[in-house]
């Protein structure tokens, strides 16, 4: 009989990890600002590069990848003796799903968060390994050519299933679902940025500014 309780704890400790926002924690500590009431209000990297500088947004990258990365890793620990193979996948898969949904959601911080695309990179490092240096190079190359975040996060989302399934010919049933399911949250999540993309009116992000 499978016990529940390892389960079960695995999955609330990955959503707990998730909950950990540190762009709010950074400039509440070290800025006395909270990112959630600048820029465009939202608890992730991107704004709070725009709100705290470059080196704070790092930080919160790293970090908020770090939750998804993690939960996904200790997942092993509290399933690992119950499930193997195809199962164990889809045990990883719930308790990054957990980390993302803590990101969006974090109980700490009056479950107002960011959007997840940090941490779902993190899940994705931690899952995609091989195809997550792809999806990498793909960013950074709309990124630096457009200036927009948002498209660059929803290009890479949505190349993300057909990366994994034409290019690596990927047999998990699993990971393929989590490819497509990511190449409809990131857009759900994004529909704002996107009405502003259409209508011209999406804020570029400038990582260097000019001096006067």
């Amino acid at each position: 009989m499978i016990s529940y309780f390892p389960i079960v704890s695995g999955a609330v400790i990955a959503y707990l990890m998730g909950s950990f926002s540190s762009s709010v924690w950074i400039g509440r500590a070290f800025f006395s600002v909270d990112v959630r009431d600048e820029g465009s209000h939202n608890a992730g990297a991107t704004n709070t590069i725009r709100v705290l500088g470059v080196k704070a947004g790092i930080i919160v990258l790293l970090l908020d990848a770090l939750k998804g990365w993690g939960a996904v890793a200790l997942s092993a620990l509290f399933a690992g003796s119950l499930f193997s193979g195809e199962r164990l996948v889809y045990y990883k898969i719930l308790a990054g799903l957990m980390a993302v949904l803590g990101h969006v959601f974090p109980v700490y911080t009056g479950f107002r968060g960011g959007k997840g695309v940090a941490t779902l990179v993190g899940v994705v490092v931690a899952l995609f390994p091989k195809v997550f240096w792809i999806v990498l190079v793909w960013f950074f190359t709309v990124f630096l050519a457009t200036g927009y975040v948002s498209l660059a996060s929803v290009t890479s989302a949505i190349l993300l299933p057909f990366i994994s399934f034409f290019i690596f010919h990927e047999k998990s049933m699993a990971i393929i679902v989590l490819s497509i399911l990511i190449a409809v949250f990131i857009p759900v999540t994004h529909h704002k940025n996107i009405r502003r993309l259409i209508r011209g009116e999406e804020s570029k992000l400038k990582l260097w500014k000019k001096k006067p």
